[in-house]
């Protein structure tokens, strides 16, 4: 039992990790593209 639930937090914690990286990495594509749109506008 203690065996799974060690697993299971690994796992959350991996999948944790992955969606930070994923959010921060739209993040830099929003900010990239208002700067685009900036840069066009004026």
């Amino acid at each position: 039992m203690r065996n799974k639930v060690l697993t299971v937090a690994i796992l959350a914690c991996a999948f944790a990790a992955t969606a930070c990286n994923t959010v921060r990495g739209a993040g830099r594509d929003v900010k990239s593209a208002g700067s685009a749109v900036e840069k066009s506008a004026n």
